[in-house]
């Protein structure tokens, strides 16, 4: 048996999918029946009927919380898949993410170990690695630091870490992927990547200065999944398809919606007159800032990452960005237009 963390999001969803039809049979957990929405468009995009999927899933209501929940749901268990997780940069979210993110996992890996489990895949960050100012090639050696560019959403991912490895330590065996900026077919308004492909498919002009990693997310999938049925264990693993500048990303999605290209850097200075007015703005309103002091600033850095340890343990390939990017507009605007 198989059990998963996280079923319901964009990473778990896809997991999921790549999970159910093998030799073992899978459980999930979910928080509520309004989070099944994204697993149900994402298996409708590939053509089946979401009534029929979803029943070869045993499902599990609760949370990461809850450690009765986890406890149960473990019993006959041989591998966990740990997506769970709250990805957010507004301040009033911090308290929560830090609950979910670090007490979450200690209770997932608390329930593995009573469990017996027999291996646990852990969905890190290239954020937990830690960024600088002057940082060189990010790698898997790369060790966290206190710097401006490391937000609360990196502090929560590396103390999450850190209770893998304590986990580890008491003798679970357990693989950590840290993949980069996650691109793929999500929910608007959750945050992420999905958010850069509906903010140019109103045709922005405009980009960040800064250069990042990314990666598609079935990528991400396949490389959990080979680690999970490797010998590896007890490391962890850089997940990235590239580094590029937010020109050329914006450049890509604009292409792929057939919208104009941006053309105008963002000035840094803007930056900070628009993460400002975006926080008043969601003091008066209640409504999410669509930018925050941290994501401003993470956009102007410039960040490259090495996933060599993955090529060359599992012969890992990754998809082409530019693929990654036009399967994803294309779903994202079939949906919109189904909305219309």
């Amino acid at each position: 048996m198989i059990f998963v963390t996280g079923a319901t999001g964009m990473v778990g969803s896809h997991l999921l999918l790549s999970l159910i039809g093998g030799k073992e049979p899978v459980r999930a957990l979910y928080r509520n029946e309004a989070g099944f929405g994204l697993l149900k468009r994402i298996i409708r995009s590939r053509g089946a009927d979401p009534a029929v999927v979803l029943k070869k899933v045993e499902w599990v209501e609760g949370d990461v919380l809850d450690v009765s929940i986890l406890e149960r749901a473990m019993q006959g268990v041989s591998k966990v898949y740990h997506c769970a997780a709250i990805v957010s940069f507004d301040p009033s979210n911090r308290g929560q993410m830090m609950k979910v993110n670090v007490e979450g996992t200690a209770n997932v890996v608390n329930a593995a170990l009573e469990a017996g489990v027999d291996k646990l895949c852990y969905v890190s960050s290239i954020a937990s690695l830690g960024r600088t100012e002057n940082s060189n090639v990010i790698d898997e050696n790369s060790q966290f630091v206190t710097s401006r560019y490391n937000s609360r959403y990196s502090l929560s991912k590396y103390l999450g870490e850190r209770e893998v490895w304590r986990g580890i330590a008491e003798g679970l065996n357990a693989v950590i992927v840290n993949p980069s900026l996650i691109l793929g077919y999500g929910t608007a308004g959750k945050g992420g990547s999905v958010e850069l492909f509906h903010t140019i498919h109103k045709n922005s002009l405009f980009y960040g200065r800064g250069i990042n990693g990314f990666v598609g997310v079935e990528d991400v999938v396949r490389a959990m999944t080979g680690l999970m049925e490797s010998p590896v264990t007890n490391e962890r693993f850089v997940v990235s398809a590239g580094d590029y500048t937010y020109r050329e990303l914006f450049t890509m999605i604009a292409r792929g919606f057939g919208k104009k290209e941006p053309k105008y850097p963002i000035p840094s200075a803007a930056l900070d007159v628009v993460w400002r007015i975006e926080w008043l703005r969601s003091k008066i309103t209640g409504a999410k800032p669509l930018i925050t002091r941290e994501t401003a600033r993470t956009s102007k850095g410039n960040f490259l990452y090495s996933a060599k340890k993955l090529k060359n343990t599992l012969n890992f390939e990754f998809t082409p960005i530019d693929q990654v990017i036009e399967h994803t507009c294309r779903l994202i605007a079939d949906e919109i237009r189904e909305r219309r």
